[in-house]
């Protein structure tokens, strides 16, 4: 096994192997950009080392949440280029314990009946905007997110401009993104550092599992810390522009 420390050692047949992935899928995600290139040995053999075996395993978690091949390409652009093998367990870590419902794929009809009444192209432009749905290849199959369907068609009904909830989403996800990626970095620097620092293989599967549930245990409470900020932030926001109008 190498470190971070060793030049990577692995050919791309060995690093399929150990990642349990085909030679194939490792060149589509190279083309894609979610793997770095690997370094050039002789004769112009590339050799892949841990941080690739660490990103694939990250892709994998990212896909097992129901994240599309594109959704994932975001995610990983906001990641630092230099992250080693180690802080991508992390991540791998904190996706696991700290994502939301995995999406399912369904039928038009299944949409409907899990929405509780028919929905029109322009509900479904809706809920696409709000991030509930995706549209799939198949023209009558979307991916949707369980946990956000009823909120989404609770807010069919409000009168607010297409544009307005793209937009207020785009707010929204940047905000809650900077606030996850200055979580990750306490996280990773007040707790899972000194961890790791104590520990003589901070990867051995009991480790990593130790660090899940300490994650797991921490995501209600930030959830609900971030909820209630938010919901005073909002309050004050509100009754100021009301009074500035007023």
């Amino acid at each position: 096994m190498t470190t971070d420390t060793e030049e990577p050692t692995l050919t791309v047949d060995e690093l399929a192997g150990r990642a349990g992935v085909t030679v194939r899928t490792i060149r589509f995600y190279s083309t894609k950009g979610l793997l770095p290139p690997p370094v050039i040995g002789p004769r112009r053999v590339g050799h892949y080392g841990r941080d690739h075996l660490s990103r694939l395993a990250l892709i994998e978690e990212l896909q097992l949440q129901g994240m599309t091949l594109t959704a994932i390409e975001r995610y990983l652009e906001q990641l630092p280029p230099d992250l080693s093998a180690d802080d991508l367990a992390i991540h791998r870590a904190l996706v696991a314990t700290w994502a939301p419902d995995s999406a399912e794929d369904v039928t038009r009809a299944e949409l409907e009946r899990r929405a509780g009444l028919a929905l029109s192209g322009e509900d479904l432009d809706r809920l696409a905007a709000m991030g509930v749905v995706a549209y799939l290849e198949d023209s009558d199959s979307f991916r949707v997110d369980p946990g956000l369907l009823r909120l989404g068609v609770e807010l069919l009904g409000v009168p607010i401009a297409h544009e307005t909830i793209l937009a207020a989403r785009t707010v929204l996800m940047q905000h809650t993104r900077d606030a996850a990626q200055e979580l990750t970095r306490l996280f990773r620097d007040e707790v899972w550092g000194p961890y790791r620092e104590r520990e003589s293989n901070p990867e051995d599967p009991a480790h990593v599992a130790a660090m899940k549930s300490l994650s797991a245990h921490m995501q209600p409470m930030v959830v609900q810390a971030l909820v209630t900020a938010f919901q005073r932030s909002l309050k004050e926001q509100l009754r100021e522009a009301f009074r500035a109008e007023g």
